[in-house]
């Protein structure tokens, strides 16, 4: 049986690689493993890198078998005034929901600036200067797991959120 789509919304500076450091990609393996796990994950990059590459280009730093899963970039929304970074990449990852798939699609983010994503349920952060490690893999895992066992629950009227707590996971 086919599972519905879930969908990760990916920062690559301080995620897929320590932030100002080489961009290597070094950290990449280690989330495309985790992907692999779990066939039904489609990323969706959010990083600024989107402004300059094309999602060719952009797509072409996945592993072979994780390209086919790049199903595009979040539109890039300009602020119109300092208060509104907040939440930014959650509001162009929604209007990227809205126009490709549901609103009420399942997701989560992987990134290293918790100020872009105000659902803090459905957040992956991580350490910029480290990029995405283990205790992330193991995370993000845990995140699809609970999502495949229908653990996410409803905390508002708005898209459905993974439950921390009753996966065990609060606190991390």
């Amino acid at each position: 049986m086919s599972r519905p789509d879930v969908y990760v919304f990916l920062d690559f500076d301080g995620v897929t690689h320590p932030w100002r450091e080489v961009e290597d990609f070094r950290c990449l393996p280690r989330i495309e493993a985790v992907l692999r796990e779990f066939e039904e994950c489609r990323v969706v990059i959010t990083s600024d890198w989107r402004t300059m590459f094309s999602l060719a280009r952009l797509s072409a730093r996945f592993a072979e078998d994780i390209r086919p899963r790049i199903a595009g970039v979040t539109p890039l929304l300009l602020p119109k005034s300092g208060h509104s970074f907040f939440g930014l990449r959650e509001t162009e990852a929604r209007q990227w929901l809205a126009s490709h798939a549901t609103c009420d699609a399942p997701w989560l983010a992987i990134d290293d600036a918790p100020g872009n994503w105000p659902t803090r349920s459905r957040l992956i952060l991580t350490d910029f200067k480290r990029g995405f490690q283990d205790e992330d893999a193991e995370r993000l895992r845990a995140a699809l797991n609970a999502h495949r066992a229908g653990a996410w629950q409803d905390e508002d009227p708005a898209p459905r959120h993974f439950h921390w707590a009753r996966a065990g996971l609060a606190g991390t």
